[in-house]
């Protein structure tokens, strides 16, 4: 049975109908956020069961959560697909449930065990092999790792002393290194302090955080999110910080949702509460703070793709336009459709290749009408969905996340391309 007091408050207007991208594709109502809601009533009430036909509706959601900005009535759609995913359990067949198992338990949990895959890929990637895999790999398994960025020679560490701001001290910080972000995106993550200690902030890394957990919470595994929930939470909460930084939109949003997923806890319950209300993402932070005038000059032309998490799950749209535009010569391009979901969506890209690809096509699509020289994607997952589309689809562009461009206008390195 499901418990779901949001339930309540859904009217059946249907104004989330078009903001739903596998509605937009399917025209179908099952495949709406309405749709769905009535199947996760019929489900509470008992009027039909929670079996795999239901489990596939539940799990064709990107989770975008489009549909909440459209609601009317405040709907939270994405606390009502978590909580029906957490009883019908992971998608796919079983080996592929007993993958996503261990991905989520064992894996994610783990920064070690998570560096030592990234360091087998780092050498599948110098061997040559990729090039062969092609011939013996599953094309699934061949597109995962065809969308990967070549990994970098170091990955990002934590580090529990602070690293000092440079000029006026305005604030003191601590910044989640994150999974990917560390392992994939290390030079991201290193932008990331510079353009925070360019702007007054002392940068604390803990050693003790870990994966935030927005995998599991949105493929229906909360109670290894909870543990890692909790383990952030420890690294964070005391460690003095006025603010919880976050470079990766899909993990700022769990983040603030952490005292949700921790409501029924009576110890972490506050606590989860109170860190929640630190965590801010990189330009919501920088935009509130008064960033310092950058004067190295980009000229390039952009435009922005907003991360569904940022745009929707964090309300955050202006800030990031508003630095990017603050850059000398950097000249912005609004895309039609800037905050459709790109098709990445975690690990749907991988669990429903062709509702992603059908998506990514439709956004490489706007990317192209705009003349853009690059594109500005704040989020780790559509910087490699896009990435992906550029090589498979066009236009070639590079794909950059927006403290890059930041940190290479206050002087910092020039930022590689995805």
């Amino acid at each position: 049975m499901i418990n779901i007091p949001e339930l309540d408050q859904c009217v059946h207007c249907g104004l989330c109908l078009n903001q739903c991208p596998t509605y937009r594709v399917l025209q179908l109502e099952p495949e709406s956020p309405r749709g769905r809601i009535h199947l996760v009533r019929a489900v509470t009430e008992g009027r039909i069961e929670a079996n795999e036909r239901f489990a596939e509706h539940i799990h064709l959601c990107l989770m975008c959560r489009a549909c909440e900005s459209a609601c009317p009535s405040g709907v939270r759609y994405g606390r009502i697909a978590e909580a029906a995913r957490a009883v019908v359990g992971p998608p796919g067949s079983p080996l592929a449930r007993a993958l996503e198992g261990f991905v989520f338990t064992r894996l994610l949990p783990s920064p070690l065990m998570l560096r030592a895959v990234a360091r087998l890929l780092r050498l599948y990637q110098r061997s040559g092999l990729q090039s062969m895999s092609r011939a013996f790999l599953p094309a699934r398994l061949y597109e995962m790792t065809a969308m990967l960025p070549p990994l970098p020679d170091r990955f990002f560490t934590p580090q529990d002393e602070p690293l000092p701001a440079r000029g006026e001290r305005r604030a003191h910080v601590a910044m989640l290194g994150g999974c990917v972000m560390s392992l994939l995106f290390a030079d991201i993550n290193e932008a990331t302090v510079r353009v925070l200690r360019r702007n007054g902030c002392d940068v604390l890394i803990p050693k003790a955080q870990g994966c935030c957990g927005a995998l599991n919470i949105h493929n229906g595994e909360t109670t290894m999110a909870k543990v890692m929930a909790r383990r952030n939470i420890d690294a964070f909460l005391d460690c003095g910080a006025e603010a919880v930084i976050v470079n990766a939109a899909g993990c700022g949003a769990a983040m603030k949702e952490y005292g949700h997923l921790l409501r029924d806890d009576p110890v972490y319950a506050e606590k989860a509460a109170r860190f929640a209300r630190l965590v801010k993402d990189a330009s919501e932070f920088l935009a509130a703070l008064g960033p310092v005038a950058p004067r190295g000059r980009i000229e390039m032309t952009v435009t922005y793709q907003d991360p569904c998490h940022l745009a929707h799950g964090q309300r955050v749209r202006a800030q990031p336009r508003a630095l990017l535009t603050a850059v000398p010569g950097l000249r912005l391009i609004e895309m039609e459709g800037s905050d459709r979901c790109c098709g990445s969506a975690g690990i749907y890209n991988l669990t429903h290749p062709e509702m992603s690809q059908e998506l990514l096509r439709e956004k490489m699509v706007s990317i192209a009408t705009t003349s853009a020289e690059a594109v500005v994607a704040p989020n780790p997952g559509c910087m490699l969905q896009l990435g992906y589309g550029a090589s498979r689809y066009g236009p070639p562009l590079p794909v950059f996340h927006l403290m890059e461009l930041l940190d290479r206008a206050y002087g910092g390195e020039a930022p590689p391309s995805i």
